[in-house]
């Protein structure tokens, strides 16, 4: 067999081969990226929130927040840490939990308008102060 043929019969059967050594993806648990089983779903959830304060102006000053491209990214990445793992918070937060995770989806889209930005910020700031006062 030439050298040619050769080549091209392996790189054929190695991709069949890499998928039937690959575990089930959809039967696992997915986890955000340096996420662990063993994390604590407040702990990760209290990190998003207080990792996307650092970008936000101070409580009360929401009218003064730029939205930029830097916020948006953290409140995004809020949004799918709580969406990953607000579930499995206590209970008595899930009402806050659905908050930030309705608010925090829209805040990470770039059209929407400036008034309902501040308004959402404004209600996210309220539900994830309840999840950080109700995850000590």
């Amino acid at each position: 067999m030439s050298d040619v043929k050769r080549f091209a019969t392996l790189a054929l059967i190695v991709p069949l081969l890499l998928v039937g050594c690959q575990d089930d993806a959809s039967s696992e648990q997915k986890f955000s990226t340096g996420g662990d089983p063993a994390d604590s779903p407040c702990a990760r959830v209290v990190s998003a929130i207080g990792y996307a304060e650092l970008m936000l102006e101070p409580k009360g000053q929401e009218e003064r927040q730029n939205f930029e491209d830097a916020v948006i990214s953290r409140l995004a990445e809020a949004y799918g840490i709580t969406l990953e793992f607000g579930d499995r918070l206590p209970r008595s937060l899930s009402g806050a939990v659905e908050t930030v995770k309705r608010t925090t989806k829209s805040l990470s889209k770039t059209d929407v308008p400036r008034e309902r930005q501040v308004a959402l910020l404004k209600e996210y700031r309220t539900a994830a102060g309840q999840i950080v006062a109700g995850c000590k």
